[in-house]
């Protein structure tokens, strides 16, 4: 007993220790956030000697003509909101339809879709901005406000196709713990198709659903790379991560800005994911066991 007691012990140290380990970066942020640049730069480790320098950096940035802070947010926002909207409807659906369809193709559209995973999004991403440019540019299609680069459009439908493998996987193994005697019994009351899902089906998915939205809304809304290369640096349409990295000049860099905008940026996401993190648990939980 005293040596299991003591195994139990030296696993709770090493979690103890690897939980501060991950949570000292989001602690120096939170310290140095809360300081002028020059203490920054000269201690970084020091605890603020006036809080109240948060309140200042935060006005600030939110009066800064160069960040437009609440205009990146509204950005993000839309761009976080439609994505995973389209995301939890499409991979749903194809996931679904992958489920009920028994046959040799379904199962290598689910097998194509398992092996997009695993590409890195460094190989593809110069030929999608090729792609967009020569469709936008060189084709004339989705011309004004439904052009691809610089817009919302664009990066919308790069997430929509980047996202789907992961979302499809995780609905397909959840829906496989679906019965199918209660669409077969919609199916004898007169449903249709897209009513059986709807009303039957999607329901059901709630806690895959709320997996879904958070994996796919943190990684939206504070992805940098797929915005710089769609929208680029200095457009009408902006970003968080993008507002976060104009305080980064070639010679200066406001470290107070960047601190305190990027605790600004992570802050509402933080917020979501300790409120919906069971939700998370439970669906990943329940599709592995279930699928």
């Amino acid at each position: 007993m005293m040596s299991r007691n003591k195994k139990l012990l030296a696993l709770e140290c090493i979690a103890v220790i690897i939980f501060l380990f991950y949570m000292l970066p989001f602690l120096l942020v939170i310290i140095n956030s809360s300081k002028p640049s020059l203490m920054i730069i000269m201690d970084p480790l020091a605890f603020p000697k006036n809080p109240s320098q948060l309140i200042t950096n935060i006005k600030a940035i939110l009066t800064s003509p160069n960040v437009r802070y609440a205009s990146s947010f509204v950005s993000t926002l839309v761009i976080t909101v439609v994505s995973v909207g389209l995301l939890v409807l499409n991979s749903s659906m194809a996931a679904w339809v992958l489920v009920r369809t028994k046959s040799k193709l379904s199962n290598a559209v689910f097998l194509v879709f398992v092996a997009a995973m695993v590409i890195p999004f460094q190989v593809v991403m110069f030929p999608l901005i090729s792609w967009f440019h020569l469709i936008e540019v060189k084709l004339g299609l989705f011309p004004g406000p439904f052009r691809l680069l610089q817009n919302y459009p664009g990066i919308i439908f790069a997430y929509l196709g980047f996202g789907s493998s992961l979302s499809i996987f995780l609905f397909h193994g959840f829906i496989k713990s679906v019965p199918l005697e209660l669409e077969e019994a919609a199916t004898i009351d007169g449903c249709s198709k897209p009513a059986t899902f709807f009303k039957i089906v999607f329901p059901i998915l709630t806690p895959i659903t709320f997996t879904v939205v958070i994996l796919n809304g943190i990684w939206i809304w504070n992805d940098f790379l797929l915005p710089l290369l769609v929208l680029g640096s200095g457009n009408s349409v902006q970003t968080l991560p993008l507002a976060v990295a104009s305080f980064v000049g070639s010679f200066v860099k406001r470290w107070d800005m960047i601190l305190t905008a990027t605790l600004m940026t992570m802050l509402p996401i933080v917020i979501v994911f300790l409120i919906l993190q069971k939700h998370i648990i439970k669906g990943i939980v329940e599709g592995a066991v279930k699928g």
